[in-house]
């Protein structure tokens, strides 16, 4: 029993951004993590990141905060490729997905370019 209690919340989220139509890193983009509020289409923000040099950002979730549920990462797409001088099919991307083990480690990365984006769960 001590030893699953020990395993329960330690899951963590983390994203990757990479601009495919560069092959680089989406540097400086605004990601946001919501959370659904079962019943009912109200979401709660729990974090608001920026990427870095390296497309990628502190865990959305730390160790502890994972709870079962519908959960939204907002990806602000418009303002990057604005940045990069580019404009964008996209005005934003919202992946939604369910956490169902708030103990799993999830990584969750985007691709982007100007009028595609590709999504998938990562390791």
């Amino acid at each position: 029993q001590a030893d699953s209690m020990a395993e329960v919340g330690n899951g963590t989220l983390t994203t990757h951004v990479l601009n495919t139509a560069s092959g680089l890193p989406a540097a400086g983009l605004v990601i946001r993590l919501a959370r659904l509020q079962e019943p009912g289409q109200q979401w709660t923000e729990l974090a608001q990141r920026h990427t870095d040099a390296d497309g990628r950002c502190q865990p959305l979730l730390a160790p502890g905060q994972a709870k079962s549920g519908t959960y939204k990462l907002h990806f602000e797409t418009a303002e990057y490729w604005q940045g990069q001088g580019q404009t964008s099919f996209y005005p934003f991307v919202e992946v939604v997905f369910i956490i169902t083990n708030p103990a799993q480690k999830l990584h969750v990365p985007l691709l982007i370019s100007p009028y595609s984006y590709t999504t998938y769960r990562g390791s």
